[in-house]
């Protein structure tokens, strides 16, 4: 029979994440257990941890297993599961993106039998990469298994204070220092991702010529995501820098991002924008505002304050409707330019903020 391991339902992925660790520290690692979630960097270490700690170097071949999903039924995996270690305690089976909720009625039950009846000497990790984990609750009985048997661990953006942590011993390990305003610069600019940090921060070093990483250094060098390039645009609308936003956007369609794309997220940025000016309007503070976006960080609070202040009320609010507005031409007019479209509605909200 396998061990029952930490049951995992909503609100407790944190307690999830801590029982991972924590069996890694212990050396105890469970049965089976299901990697899921954005942040790969996090979970491609503890994949890498788990190998290093059951399987010994050199007898990779005959007690670690890692397989794709395609073809793979469950009695093949019940025979990899199955089959004894060699010259180790235990043996470690990775496998990729298996649609476990979308299995036929038979291999359901096979799979249900098989976490029912689990060898302790193997450690079964299920790894989501492509595929989302969404278990289906109407398999009463295979979502119960999962449940009971496996532990899911969903591995998501770190706290804010771990993440400037880490970007500092990153730094450090460069031989660069970087305070925490500055971090938080980096995190505005490249996103909270780990593995999207990581090239980032190499190239941040290599540049910077002082000890100090200043906002500046990441500025030349550094891959703006998507979101940051965005806010950019609409923060030089509001600076009057039509050029400067004009820049921006057609840089956006070189690198052919879809229009209708890049549109939801002037949208997004658009109310954010209108929801900063209506918290200067009524007396309400960064902390209203990071409340009102699920921010968890000041940094952008600030920003978006400091962009509404230069717009009016009016202004903001027929921005949010007028891209709501080309919204729905662009998905309901047939043969409708998005490039085209958007570069008018840029030139129109330009216009406006300049009355």
């Amino acid at each position: 029979m396998a061990a029952v391991r930490g049951k995992t339902k909503s609100g407790e992925k944190q307690a999830a994440y801590r029982q991972l660790k924590q069996d890694l520290a212990q050396g105890t690692l469970g049965n089976v257990y299901v990697f899921y979630g954005e942040e790969t960097y996090l979970r491609e270490y503890y994949l890498s941890q788990a190998a290093k700690q059951l399987v010994p170097a050199g007898l990779e071949e005959f007690n670690f297993h890692k397989v794709e999903c395609k073809g793979l039924t469950v009695q093949a995996l019940t025979e990899l599961v199955e089959a004894m270690p060699m010259m180790a305690e235990r043996t470690l089976v990775e496998v990729v993106d298996f649609d476990i909720f979308k299995l036929a009625e038979e291999q359901r039950e096979a799979l249900i039998a098989l976490l029912e009846d689990f060898p302790p000497y193997c450690c079964l990790i299920f790894v989501y990469d492509q595929l989302e984990y969404k278990p289906n609750r109407t398999m009463k009985r295979l979502a119960a298994a999962m449940e009971r048997y496996a532990t899911a661990v969903k591995f998501e953006t770190q706290s804010r204070s771990d993440l400037l942590n880490w970007i500092s011993r990153r730094f450090r390990a460069n031989g660069k220092s970087i305070d925490a305003q500055t971090a938080e610069h980096l995190l505005f600019t490249c996103g909270s991702l780990m593995n999207g940090l990581i090239p980032e921060i190499e190239k941040i070093s290599a540049y910077t010529k002082g000890p100090a990483v200043t906002k500046a250094d990441i500025d030349a060098v550094a891959a703006p995501v998507l979101e940051a390039q965005v806010f950019d645009m609409t923060a030089a609308i509001s600076r009057r820098d039509f050029n400067r936003a004009a820049e921006i956007l057609g840089t956006l369609l070189k690198l052919q991002e879809e229009p209708i794309m890049l549109l939801a997220v002037l949208g997004k940025e658009l109310r954010k924008l209108y929801t900063a000016r209506l918290a200067i309007d009524n007396g309400k503070d960064k902390f209203w505002l990071m409340e009102q976006w699920g921010m968890r960080s000041d940094y952008p609070a600030k920003l978006l304050l400091e962009a509404a202040r230069r717009v009016s009320t009016r202004w903001a609010e027929e921005a949010v409707l007028g891209c709501a507005a080309l919204d729905l031409r662009m998905k309901s007019v047939n043969g409708a330019d998005g490039e085209e479209e958007l570069k008018t509605f840029l030139m129109t909200l330009a216009q406006e903020a300049a009355r």
